[in-house]
């Protein structure tokens, strides 16, 4: 159910999309960021088990 934003309509919808565009990057750049993360942690860890 939508409510009627009348002549407001514009810009609360884009506002709305631009919250959803900046929450789905900050989603998409902490995965990112997630997975190098763990793929340097795990170069770390055979490097300190051959070396250990």
């Amino acid at each position: 159910m939508m409510p009627d934003l009348g002549k407001y309509a514009d810009t609360v919808l884009s506002a709305y999309g631009a919250s959803i565009l900046l929450l789905i990057g900050l989603v998409a750049i902490s995965l990112w960021r997630g997975r190098r993360v763990r793929a340097e942690m795990d170069a770390l860890e055979k490097r300190m088990r051959r070396d250990g």
